[in-house]
């Protein structure tokens, strides 16, 4: 018996470490800085009362992207598995079957409900719709990943609800939060331009619409240079406008250029999914510096 409920143990373990094997926890980690910059300009004075908030928050957002994120390998599962770069990291690979990663990704969104409605009333709204253009963009009744221009509206907007979901938690929305999640938005959206592009191999053996493969991968990641040097300008405005901290405002001098030349030399070397990957390598590192510096004049203003 002991041995039996040993193995029966064993089995079960195994699986849950499959299961939590198929979330992609870098890109989830990477997208709370949004939200997690969102309460830091919002903070105001550090309490305790507002770290155990902050503290509870942080894991709801974690939950939700992590539905996100399997929400969508769950939809995008045949396709991936039909692309030469994507599918030796297809959940599939690891045992684990399409209805397991969707019974995942919804006990990870509900998850993140539950700890969103101990929250304040707007963090839960906010929470919600993210969840809906999640949705939107991935489930396969709305596909809208497949639809040029409409699968760059749910990043655009959901770069802003992001920042705005942390932002909520200690302040109600206003004009100053909607103006920083702009940056956001555009340098979120970008981000997608760029990830289409370095798809398009992929999305155009599947048969799927993206911007890429609809309109060039030239002109899609000239439209994504171009959503993020509106970014970088964005930040010297709301600088100049006291809105961010003004060592914030100086960084887009000293590392638009650099990121500029970077994307030159993507471009001149064919666009590929290896020269793509490696631009988004190199400008996580200078949104990383900006975050940092950001992050630093917040909490030692």
């Amino acid at each position: 018996m002991n041995g039996t409920s040993g193995s029966v143990t064993g089995r079960k373990g195994s699986a849950l470490l499959a299961y939590l094997g198929c979330i992609r926890y870098q890109d989830v980690l990477i997208l709370q800085g949004s939200p997690m910059f969102g309460a830091l300009f919002a903070l105001g004075d550090v309490t305790a009362s507002k770290l155990a908030v902050l503290g509870l928050f942080a894991l709801a957002s974690v939950l939700l992207v992590a539905h996100i994120f399997s929400l969508n390998d769950w939809a995008g599962a045949a396709a991936d598995a039909n692309d030469p770069n994507k599918a030796a990291s297809v959940f599939l690979t690891r045992g684990v079957g399409s209805r397991e990663v969707l019974a995942l990704s919804g006990s990870l969104l509900l998850s993140s409900l539950v700890i969103c409605a101990l929250l304040p009333g707007h963090t839960l709204v906010l929470g919600a719709a993210i969840a809906a253009l999640g949705i939107l963009y991935s489930h396969p009744w709305l596909n809208a990943k497949a639809m040029p221009v409409m699968s760059s509206l749910p990043h655009l907007l959901g770069g802003l609800l992001h920042f705005l979901f942390g932002y909520s938690l200690f302040s109600p929305i206003d004009g100053r939060g909607i103006l920083i999640g702009l940056f956001f938005a555009l340098t979120f959206a970008a981000g997608h331009l760029n990830q289409e592009v370095r798809d398009y191999d992929g999305d155009r053996i599947n048969g799927l619409r993206t911007n890429a493969v609809v309109f060039g991968r030239a002109r899609t990641f000239g439209a994504g240079l171009l959503a993020f040097t509106l970014a970088y300008a964005d930040l010297v405005v709301l600088a100049r406008a006291g809105l961010v901290p003004a060592a914030v405002g100086a960084l887009p001098f000293v590392l638009y250029p650099l990121h500029a030349f970077w994307a030159v030399t993507t471009l001149r070397s064919g666009l590929t999914f290896e020269s793509v990957s490696r631009l988004q390598s190199r400008y996580r590192i200078l949104y990383a510096i900006i975050g940092l510096t950001m992050a630093a004049a917040l909490l030692y203003r």
